[in-house]
């Protein structure tokens, strides 16, 4: 007797587990319409992922990652402050992220005065980030001086672009 009960008690659940099960249904809903972002969000762009130098080159513009300086100096001008404010605005959004400034120099002068001048540039940029409110432990200052220039050449149009201040993402 106690096989046929032990019997129906697996029948009949069972048959309360089968009722149990979702169905798949007929139709699938309709996809979530698309809105269009606000033009200024830094929003992560389609296939780029938060916390790389992709993701900050697409929310800030490849323009606003380098800070240029005049020749031998290390100053934030009006361009440079709204170069750094998109700069702030996208690390105050994503919080995570961490970075590091790269100072930069021209091919004049000594290798010394060009690593000290590079590292004064880097800080400048550091110190304006940390003005407007980014946590200082977060951006980390290098200086490269004459080391590693994007132009090549003796001219004021390579060495204006090798004056600057570069602002790097770290994975």
């Amino acid at each position: 007797m106690n096989i046929r009960v032990a019997t129906a008690v697996m029948l009949v659940s069972s048959v309360a587990l089968a009722a149990c099960q979702k169905k798949a249904p007929e139709e699938l809903p309709p996809p979530p319409a698309a809105t269009a972002a606000p033009a200024t969000s830094t929003a992560a762009p389609l296939g780029a992922t938060v916390g790389t130098q992709q993701h900050f080159v697409d929310a800030v513009g490849q323009s606003n990652t380098v800070v240029y300086f005049d020749t031998d100096r290390y100053n934030i001008d009006s361009e440079d402050s709204s170069k750094l404010q998109r700069q702030a605005q996208y690390f105050a959004q994503n919080p995570s992220v961490s970075f590091t400034v790269e100072g930069h120099a021209d091919e004049r002068g000594t290798r010394e005065y060009n690593l000290a001048l590079g590292e004064r540039r880097a800080n400048a940029a550091k110190n304006y980030l940390v003005s407007v409110g980014i946590p200082a432990n977060r951006i980390r200052t290098v200086s490269y001086g004459k080391e590693r220039p994007v132009a090549l050449g003796s001219n004021e149009s390579a060495w204006a672009q090798n004056r600057r201040a570069a602002t790097v993402v770290i994975n």
